[in-house]
């Protein structure tokens, strides 16, 4: 004679219900304010602007950006910001865009391009941005 077992179903049922409860307040929660940077991509609509897609795909360029990527990541004590400028090569000339913490930051990472790149390669187009929660003047 064959025994059935019987699984207990409503454990099955608790745990899922557990587990499906939080999925409505994951989703519900989005940014106040959506990101605008429309005012800062204002100067990337010029014709003569370097932009990102305008990076060159041969080798030595490619490994230019990388070099002096490898570069701003390995130095801990720059911003996230730093970390994440904007380089772009083109037939070993570099532009650096983007927003950066401070003055000496700008200065440091334009100092790491030119290391990578030599002197008279880089063209330095980053700016200051203000910290987060600082008064607007």
């Amino acid at each position: 004679m064959h025994q059935y077992r019987r699984r207990p179903i409503f454990p099955a049922l608790v745990l899922a219900g557990v587990l499906a409860a939080p999925a409505p307040l994951l989703l519900a929660q989005t940014p106040q304010t959506p990101p605008d940077n429309t005012k800062v991509n204002t100067r990337d609509r010029a014709k003569d602007a370097v932009t990102a897609d305008q990076q060159k795909e041969n080798a030595g360029d490619r490994e230019l950006t990388q070099k002096i990527r490898r570069a701003l990541m390995q130095d801990k004590t720059l911003s996230s910001y730093a970390h994440n400028v904007k380089i772009v090569s083109q037939d070993g000339q570099v532009t650096l865009k983007g927003p950066v913490r401070s003055e000496e930051e700008k200065k440091t990472v334009e100092a790491k391009a030119t290391d990578v790149a030599g002197a008279g390669k880089v063209t330095n187009q980053m700016s200051v941005a203000p910290a987060k929660g600082a008064a607007k003047k």
